[in-house]
């Protein structure tokens, strides 16, 4: 019986990438996306290639980055999905190699229990291209779910994961359902359940 799901954020509880939106906004779009896509593709360190990325927002003003965070568009079915688990009584908590600029803005949509996720570093009003939080490495979901697995006494088969990307291979190792959501052809292969139709609804029918 699943107790707790584990979502990462960026493509799978929002529909795009934080960063790539915020890049979009600064003019500097198509530099990183080229990074996110061979981050997320596994070619590149998680470390690396997410401080490479904030690099380039240097001097984007922080009213700018919250106005786009309000603005986040969500995946098709995610309300659905996170008031299903909801009735159920299991407790949802996100995972993001984005931003807590981003996440704790759609927490207040989506209800979900706890998220962790980065900061990025602002001073004057503008961001200083440095980023510092909870998810910095490849490793970090998996090392986090491995502590609260302990601390809320719960067993790897009673939680089960959603993502997309490298960098949720860590956490899918610590779950008993892993499911690949519109994923990378890198996290495939961990995954019991691939789902490739772009709508979170398509969850439900495979947990009833």
């Amino acid at each position: 019986m699943i107790k707790l799901c584990a979502f990462d954020f960026d493509s799978t509880l929002i529909d795009g990438e934080t960063i790539d939106i915020l890049a979009d906004e600064y003019n500097v779009g198509d530099a990183i996306k080229s990074i996110t896509n061979k981050a997320m593709n596994g070619e590149l360190d998680f470390f690396e290639s997410l401080s490479a990325r904030v690099a380039l927002l240097e001097g984007m003003p922080i009213e700018r980055v919250n106005k786009c965070c309000e603005n986040l568009p969500l995946m098709n079915g995610a309300k659905e999905l996170c008031e299903y688990l909801k009735n159920k009584n299991i407790k949802i908590i996100v995972f993001s190699g984005g931003f807590h600029e981003g996440i704790d803005l759609i927490q207040n949509k989506l209800h979900f229990d706890f998220g962790f996720a980065n900061f990025l570093h602002s001073k004057n009003g503008v961001l200083t291209g440095k980023v510092g939080g909870e998810i910095m490495f490849n490793n970090s979901k998996g090392i986090i779910l491995q502590r609260l697995k302990k601390f809320l006494n719960l067993k790897t088969e009673e939680i089960m994961c959603v993502g997309d990307g490298a960098n949720d291979i860590s956490m899918f190792k610590e779950c008993g359902l892993k499911i690949a959501f519109c994923a990378k052809e890198i996290l495939r292969s961990h995954a019991d359940i691939c789902i490739d139709k772009k709508d979170l609804k398509e969850i439900i029918k495979v947990i009833q």
